[in-house]
């Protein structure tokens, strides 16, 4: 049975992870704004309560839960993110930065205040895109939501380096097109070859044993880019 926090967890991906994982019998904590969806469905493996990755009373409030209940964090998977599709020309430098307070400066606090719970064994796992892959297929209108999964992923290769002598493993998997409502946002009647809860199943089987494969590594998990 592992402790596992899930960010992201009131639609799409990270809903259908919080249950996946708590039907195999692991510890959740499932966090998001909106902790409504999670709470209806009443698990008892799964703990939730609203969540702003950007506030530091949560996070707070997210250590108290830890230290008091757990102890330790087994499993940490960053899934939370931020989706702005507008013309660069129109972005506004607030509207930028809010797009980088969720996916990469709320991404980097939640594992800092975390890794004190961690140990050797324990791994965090970073939902990022194929849009920050460098290389890849670009579209127009994802500038600040591309370019910020793209720094998340040279973050989780540094933190693997600087925390190699610990055993803490730190992956990403940059997904390609997942029929989620995020999806839909960036490109509107768009059909994707997957569904979240496929995709939910495959991040489930990597976050309780790529750990022990990987380090560092970014997959590239897509079958298919709009």
């Amino acid at each position: 049975m592992k402790n596992v926090i899930i960010t992201g967890a009131s639609r799409g991906i990270g809903y259908e992870l919080a249950k996946l994982l708590a039907d195999e019998g692991h510890r959740v904590l499932a966090l998001s704004r909106n902790e409504k969806p999670i709470k209806k469905i009443g698990h008892k493996n799964i703990e939730t309560f609203s969540f702003d990755i950007c506030q530091a009373a949560d996070l707070k409030q997210m250590i108290d839960y830890v230290s008091e209940k757990w102890k330790q964090v087994d499993i940490l998977i960053n899934n939370a993110g931020k989706l702005l599709n507008k013309p660069f020309a129109e972005i506004s430098s607030q509207e930028f930065e809010e797009v980088y307070k969720v996916n990469v400066f709320g991404v980097a606090e939640i594992t800092r205040v975390l890794i004190p719970y961690m140990k050797s064994g324990s791994h965090v796992v970073t939902v990022s895109s194929m849009g920050g892959i460098q290389g890849s297929m670009k579209f127009p209108g994802l500038a600040a939501y591309s370019s910020s999964k793209g720094a998340v992923i040279t973050l989780s290769e540094l933190l693997a380096e600087e925390y190699k002598e610990s055993g803490i493993a730190f992956n990403v998997l940059a997904l390609g097109a997942v029929q989620t409502e995020m999806l839909e946002e960036a490109f509107p009647g768009y059909q994707a070859p997957l569904t979240a809860i496929e995709m939910a199943t495959y991040i489930k089987d990597f976050s309780l044993t790529a750990n022990k494969f990987y380090n560092g590594k970014v997959l590239q998990v897509s079958s298919s880019t709009p």
